[in-house]
């Protein structure tokens, strides 16, 4: 008798046993699948429109420090009028702004370009004393609030800079830029822009310069057909090429100081969009073309150059299969309504070269009326 009731203490602790641990497994397999419930149902945050509540005209009272990083107090105060609008269907925004100094008009453009991968914005600035791009500076928004660094050279030394967009409201919003020298551990803000929207519409003035290499890019201004043909692998044994058939729409930006081309093309392997925005730099007289693919979210290596007797050439250096190598882009039989232009590489120093992609535009026919 005591030999079964033992038995029986054994048993019922066994069931005791079994219910906690289907009771432990049930509990555990609740959590985990809310767990992959909430994995599957998070969607990473798509910051495309981040920069939506800029777009307008804003009267913008800047701030100006005069001597960063150099323990100077004294600032400069200006009055100026910002207008920002999106371009490339969205896939890029512009922004122009012009102000009053004691010294004269200042005049400064931006373009915004988003990454999809990263979901990151990249931002590159210039202003109308060189026309040229400084390093662009990346960042996102967070919780209404944007921040954005990047590393550039100021009187000899690096310094790191970072850029602020804070107490953003339909109708006003702040910008701020700070440099450091001691690697981010102390912050010393040089240029706040407080800024209202406005009713008053107002364009970014006309350039006052006399030079015509300005108006180099003045034959493009419009709408384009386009013909390509591309060689896939440049510089390879493949010397095969492809056909493709698109659109060019060509605007003058920045007063004139700069023009935009957004590129539309279809072929083999489906739909290409390229933007070229080139720059005019008033002090050398040249020109610096920069290139974006959609959704790389950031400008290529520039190139410069400029016209002569409706000859273009522009060069830079590139990366290409991890070797160095020259690229080189011509513009020549430029006309009201046709222009050719082609892209070649050399991996010799420029004593060689290979055409890898050639362009033939021809005016649209509404666009040739007009």
């Amino acid at each position: 008798m005591t030999v079964v009731w033992e038995l029986c203490k054994v048993r019922e602790f066994q069931r005791i046993l079994l219910y906690l641990f289907c009771i432990t497994f049930s509990l555990s397999c609740v959590s985990l699948a809310a767990t992959q419930s909430q994995t599957q149902t998070a969607v990473p945050r798509d910051g495309s429109h981040d920069f939506d509540f800029t777009f307008g005209t804003w009267k913008s009272h800047i701030s100006r420090l005069q001597h960063p990083l150099t323990g100077s107090k004294t600032w400069i105060q200006m009055e100026g009028i910002k207008v920002a609008r999106k371009v490339w269907d969205g896939r890029a925004a512009i922004e122009e702004v012009e102000a009053e100094t004691p010294a004269g008009q200042w005049q400064s453009l931006a373009l915004f370009l988003y990454n999809k991968e990263s979901r990151q914005w990249s931002i590159n600035f210039a202003n109308s004393a060189d026309g040229t791009f400084s390093k662009p500076a990346t960042g996102e928004f967070k919780n209404g609030r944007g921040e954005f660094y990047d590393q550039e050279d100021f009187k000899g030394r690096a310094i790191l800079v970072r850029i602020i967009w804070s107490d953003i409201t339909p109708n006003s919003h702040r910008f701020e830029q700070a440099f450091s020298d001691d690697g981010g551990k102390t912050w010393e803000t040089n240029f706040i822009a407080v800024l209202k929207r406005t009713d008053e519409v107002k364009p970014v003035s006309e350039s006052a310069s006399a030079n015509p290499g300005q108006h180099d890019f003045d034959w493009e201004i419009g709408s384009w057909k386009l013909h390509v043909k591309r060689m896939p692998h440049p510089l390879s044994d493949e010397k095969n090429w492809v056909e493709l058939n698109g659109t060019v729409a060509a605007q003058k930006i920045w007063g004139g100081r700069a023009n935009i081309a957004e590129i539309a093309l279809n072929g083999p392997s489906g739909h290409l969009d390229f933007l070229s925005l080139r720059l005019y730099n008033p002090q050398t007289h040249e020109w610096n073309m920069n290139f974006a693919t959609s959704g790389a979210g950031n400008l290529s290596v520039p190139m410069f150059g400029g016209f002569k007797d409706g000859h273009g050439e522009f060069y830079d250096q590139e990366m290409l299969n991890g070797k160095s190598i020259l690229v080189r882009f011509v513009f020549t039989g430029l006309a009201r309504d046709a222009g050719h232009s082609e892209q070649a590489f050399s991996k010799d120093g420029g004593k060689t070269w290979e055409v890898n992609w050639i362009n033939d535009y021809s005016r649209t026919t509404e666009e040739a009326k007009r």
